[in-house]
């Protein structure tokens, strides 16, 4: 059973991803994109990790960042429109903080957020 929703999994992933389509194709001008994150919980320990993203023009276009908090369900932090607008006005730093939207238990809650700074270089 866990095999065939890893294969399912993988399948949406990849359809996605082909959706999405390559940094090169959507953002001709872009020539690297890099996004830090501290990821944040609630609890004693807040700060659950911190991250760096490299995106090449040769990645794909897709710019959701999936929740880390085990049991999360439909969450994670959707950067896409942060970096379409960065593009659309030529900004090269900006600097944010999303909540994950997902559930845990079937039940929504402020469970978990991320700090970004996305900076991104053109050509």
């Amino acid at each position: 059973m866990k095999r065939n929703d890893y294969a399912l999994k993988m399948e949406l992933k990849k359809q996605n991803n082909l959706a999405a389509g390559l940094v090169s194709d959507r953002f001709p001008a872009v020539s690297d994109i890099v996004i830090n994150m501290t990821y944040y919980q609630k609890g004693e320990r807040p700060v659950l990790m911190v991250r760096t993203v490299n995106i090449f023009p040769s990645s794909y276009a897709l710019f959701k960042m999936d929740c880390m908090i085990r049991g999360c369900d439909g969450g994670g932090f959707d950067l896409s429109s942060v970096v379409s607008d960065m593009v659309k006005t030529h900004k090269k730093v900006k600097k944010g903080d999303l909540e994950c939207c997902g559930n845990i238990n079937n039940l929504a809650s402020a469970h978990a957020s991320i700090k970004y700074e996305a900076v991104i270089t053109y050509k």
